[in-house]
């Protein structure tokens, strides 16, 4: 792909629904401290095209798990992300996008939360099973394309109704909903909403956490993310990477202006339901006792925008919703039956494969359906600083793994696999802790144990990676050192490595499938499922006797999506688009110098508004 197409991808995959919904919200509840997230990705993904994807490129991946057998070696680390993966669709993806659609279904038609989430299931089941992966490829890219003109639209209305920045920053501190307690300090704006640094012990971000901390968790969803890096893998050739992710950087200065301030201007303009401090008032006006600000958004699009944009709108964002919801269920889907049900049953069927794919989605989808009201009490209703919070719990120690593996030739599997242990170990204890210990309302004293009271899960973030680097470097000086071809073309300091092709010797014996990856670090879960799917087609085949299903085994067929298959579709591996690090001269010199112009701009951003 051209440079364009790769940043609007690398935009798109980032920002949805439920960004508009968390972000806004937070900038309705505490100001633009959470634009430090939005900021501190557009460094990211610039590290992604000028250090990162150099590296992938030259050890001809195209997956991240790929990544990880190569430099590692062995099948335990990719087993452990797979079941890590699943873990975070639950916590940050399924719920959240849940939870996100169903508040705008609950303020457009004023339904209750959970009767709105059903209605959302059911269409987006219709949707997958009528339109099926290509009618969301097809309305990905339009749907961004009206996404992104409705909010720039709102915008322009938000700031017209407030009187522009001068008066969002006069009165939003005047913000106040009229029923709350004279008394108390619930319910008030933050002296220092117009600040994203802020004190380093009492603050919601504190300015070190947002240095460090939030580093780590960014570094991980820009630099190692599947759906990330494919899109810039995708590429035709370096330089069209770092063109896209210049545009990607640049688009990311938007959110700030798109969702935080309109979210804060939301509260000046419907104070008494945005900034409502009443438990009860706020259970009559959202449903979430915890507060409101998360209704910030769908209340500017209903209130503010002109009839036809406003439906437009409405829904545009709920079908990018069941567009994500799509995507997400494919891929958990997918990680399930290939990375961990087939090494349970390397001989499943495709037909087992689908049935089994389908119905852990179901299974994930109850999971996440329980989870909605801990996302409700949590880090005081706010959507977006509970997806961060989860992220800093769990990312920190893939982060790590991955940035030794890239930058340290002495790193191995056992240092990699302890150091990861360690770490999401210490992680979901926090995280379980969390969740036992919800955050009290501002009107209640604070009992919680201090790990969770006086630990900001920014500075936990630090601690983790910190943990993680300690135990992988010790034990990958105690154990031996990684062969050299897990090394060569697989690092930074390696990349230019000349390439050694591998004779193929063909073995004595056939193995099994699943036998066979203990052969080579660099057996795929697709190789492995295209050989046991062809063989037990070709069983299926030989025993296939022309009998009638009944209507209920062909309901439950086409519910699966195997309606009329006769044969198994061809598993494909993915093709690296770049093949080479080459750059022409001149456009590496202005890549260079637009490189160094992004980064004074957002080194600019960062100090007018910290």
């Amino acid at each position: 792909m051209m440079w364009w197409p790769v940043g609007a991808s690398l935009f798109a995959s980032n920002i949805g629904s439920g960004h508009f919904v968390g972000l806004a919200g937070s900038g309705a509840a505490a100001g633009i401290s959470v634009t430090a997230y939005e900021f501190n990705g557009l460094f990211s993904v610039l590290i992604l095209a000028w250090i990162f994807l150099p590296i992938y490129i030259a050890g001809q991946v195209t997956t991240m798990p790929e990544y990880l057998r190569k430099r590692f070696g062995g099948n335990r680390i990719p087993i452990i992300l797979a079941v890590l993966y699943l873990f975070i669709y639950i916590f940050t993806k399924i719920s959240v996008d849940m939870y996100a659609g169903a508040i705008f279904i609950q303020q457009s038609l004023k339904l209750d939360l959970y009767l709105a989430i059903a209605g959302l299931l059911v269409i987006t089941a219709v949707y997958t099973v009528a339109g099926g992966l290509a009618a969301v490829i097809y309305t990905d890219a339009l749907q961004t394309v009206i996404m992104l003109i409705g909010a720039l639209t709102l915008m322009g209305y938000s700031f017209a109704a407030v009187g522009g920045l001068e008066g969002l920053t006069e009165k939003y501190f005047l913000a106040l909903a009229t029923n709350r307690t004279e008394n108390s300090s619930c319910g008030l704006p933050r002296e220092d909403a117009f600040h994203i640094f802020r004190d380093p012990l009492t603050s919601d971000l504190p300015w070190p956490g947002i240095l460090l901390g939030m580093s780590i968790p960014s570094l991980w969803y820009w630099c190692t993310d599947q759906v990330i890096v494919q899109r810039s893998l995708a590429a035709k050739n370096l330089s069209h990477a770092k063109g896209g992710s210049l545009m990607a950087a640049y688009l990311k200065v938007l959110p700030l202006f798109m969702m935080v301030f309109p979210g804060m201007i939301s509260r000046v303009l419907f104070s008494d339901q945005v900034a409502c401090a009443d438990p009860e008032i706020c259970q009559k006006v959202c449903g979430n006792p915890s507060g409101c600000s998360d209704i910030a958004y769908p209340k500017l699009v209903l209130e503010l925008l002109p009839t036809g944009l406003r439906g437009l709108m409405i829904a545009v964002m709920v079908a990018a919703l069941m567009s994500s919801l799509t995507s997400i269920f494919n891929s958990a889907s997918t990680i399930f039956t290939m990375d961990l049900w087939n090494h349970v049953r390397p001989r499943a069927s495709e037909k087992e494969l689908m049935i089994v794919g389908r119905v852990f989605v179901l299974f994930l989808v109850l999971v996440s359906i329980l989870w909605i009201p801990v996302i409700q009490a949590s880090q005081g209703g706010q959507l977006f600083i509970y997806i961060q919070s989860i992220s800093s719990y769990l990312q920190p120690p893939v982060a790590v793994v991955f940035i030794m593996g890239c930058f340290w030739k002495r790193s191995n599997e056992k240092g990699a696999f302890w150091g990861l242990i360690l770490g999401l170990i210490l992680g979901l204890i926090r995280l379980v802790l969390d969740f036992i210990y919800i955050q009290p309302r501002c009107d209640q004293p604070d009992e919680r144990p201090a790990v969770v009271k006086d630990i900001h899960y920014l500075y936990f973030s630090m601690i983790l990676s910190a943990v993680t680097l300690i135990t992988m470097s010790t034990m990958s000086w105690c154990t031996e050192p990684p062969s050299k071809e897990m090394v060569s073309r697989l690092t930074w300091f390696t990349r230019h490595d000349p390439i050694v092709h591998k004779e193929q010797v063909p073995p004595a014996s056939p193995l099994p499938p699943i036998l066979s990856q203990n052969g080579t670090a660099e057996a795929s879960s697709t190789n492995i499922q295209l050989d046991t799917v062809q063989e037990n087609m070709s069983k299926t085949h030989s025993c296939d006797v022309t009998h009638k299903q009944s209507r209920v085994v062909r309901a439950i067929l086409w519910l699966c999506g195997l309606e009329g298959k006769d044969q198994a579709e061809p598993v494909s591996r993915v093709d690296l688009v770049i093949v080479s690090l080459e750059e022409n001269p001149t456009v590496k010199a202005l890549l260079n110098i637009n490189l160094i112009l992004c980064i004074t701009c957002a080194v600019f951003l960062w100090g007018y508004f910290a």
